[in-house]
């Protein structure tokens, strides 16, 4: 009989995942090593020694780990870094694109320098490393692109315009990406998901206000944890997502579904 479950292994697979030292990043990078891949791991220059740590549960997986340093948006931080993660892992079959920020703010009150930063970490930086590995993929028999947005990019929530709509930016934008790059067999594809507990977020979920109104629109009834996401992003990493692309999968604790 012949089996007709495809794997969700990624063996022999070179993956790079941005903003790899701390929550979803971390695990990310973590479980795409379980899953078989070596990984190339980037982090702001003056943080690459959170990196470390990752580094070593990587190798202790069996699979090679390359830190490396990336300032996005920078075009040439960005061709550096694609550059040496092609040089450490011999290629690159997998881009995830986690790196992010996002700065509150009352619309009101939200100052150009803001908005700018937002934009260009969240949508600029993650469209021109796109960009880059795409093409080494596309010159090398495809790959597979997933790009982390977030619930916040189909739905709206409080002082999160600048957040929001470079979000909602990477959703539309991965679908773009997917029309254009399909004949190259590259797969494009995004992540939303809900209110993740990171490092990063732990302020926002030590205001009690704030947790109590997240926490009434998850069904699940708790906010995620990095863990959460990892089966998602190996999944569409994988052969399993052969034929999707252009979508993006939400990891939202139901949140959508009311």
């Amino acid at each position: 009989m012949t089996n007709v479950l495809p794997s969700l292994r990624v063996d022999g697979k070179r993956a790079v995942v941005t903003g790899a030292g701390s929550g979803i990043g971390r695990a990310v990078a973590i479980a795409l090593s379980e899953a078989g891949a070596d990984v190339a791991l980037s982090e702001l220059p003056d943080r690459l020694d959170s990196l470390q740590e990752v580094c070593e549960a990587i190798e202790l997986n069996g699979q090679k780990a390359v830190p490396l340093p990336l300032a996005l948006p920078q075009t040439d931080s960005i061709d550096t870094f694609v550059a040496d993660a092609i040089e450490g892992l011999g290629g690159i079959d997998i881009l995830v694109n986690n790196a992010g920020v996002n700065i509150p703010a009352d619309a009101f009150d939200l100052t150009e320098q803001d908005w700018d930063q937002v934009q260009d970490v969240n949508l600029k930086g993650l469209f021109f490393l796109s960009q880059r590995c795409g093409r080494h993929m596309r010159d090398h028999g495809g790959g597979r692109i997933v790009n982390m947005a977030s619930i916040n990019g189909v739905v709206g929530y409080y002082k999160r315009a600048a957040y929001c709509s470079s979000k909602a930016g990477v959703v539309n934008l991965t679908r773009v990406l997917a029309l254009e790059w399909a004949e190259h067999d590259i797969n494009v594809n995004a992540i939303g998901p809900t209110f993740i507990l990171t490092p990063l977020t732990q302020a926002t979920f030590d205001d009690p206000v704030m947790r109590e109104d997240l926490l009434k629109r998850i069904p699940k009834g708790r906010v995620g944890q990095p863990e959460d996401i990892v089966g998602a992003v190996v999944f569409l990493a994988s052969d399993a997502a052969a034929m999707i692309t252009g979508h993006t999968l939400l990891v939202d604790g139901g949140w959508t579904a009311i």
